[in-house]
């Protein structure tokens, strides 16, 4: 299941690490509010490599995010986790061509010759 979830970033929270069976490990989690009549709050976490990712990032930068939502259960509890494995600035502003925007010519910058163009 692949989704998008496209917000301001609110929130970067402190990174966390530890040690499991596995290895070290690392994450990072980060709060994006989604735009609409009604926004919503997301906590978000990337782990491992995708830790780095987020450093480009400040807070207040639109930001979308490819995400994975997962649930498991723990004693008879269920638990949601929503994972970005890729994160990118969006919105307003990020995407700029090189070539200036050229207005449209007026009826005054048209050149006036005395009389219609119609050959009859």
């Amino acid at each position: 299941m692949n989704l998008e979830l496209s917000g301001k970033l609110i929130s970067i929270l402190p990174e966390v690490s530890g040690e499991g069976k596995n290895g070290p490990w690392k994450k990072q989690e980060f709060i994006i509010e989604t735009p609409g009549d009604y926004p919503k709050k997301v906590c978000i976490s990337v782990w491992g490599d995708k830790v780095g990712d987020l450093q480009g990032f400040q807070e207040g930068d639109p930001v979308k995010a490819s995400i994975n939502i997962e649930s498991r259960e723990y004693n008879n509890r269920w638990y949601t986790d929503v994972r970005a494995w890729r994160l990118e600035k969006s919105g307003e502003g990020t995407e700029q061509s090189g070539a200036p925007e050229i207005p449209p010519p007026s009826l005054e910058d048209l050149p006036s010759e005395g009389g219609d163009d119609l050959p009859f």
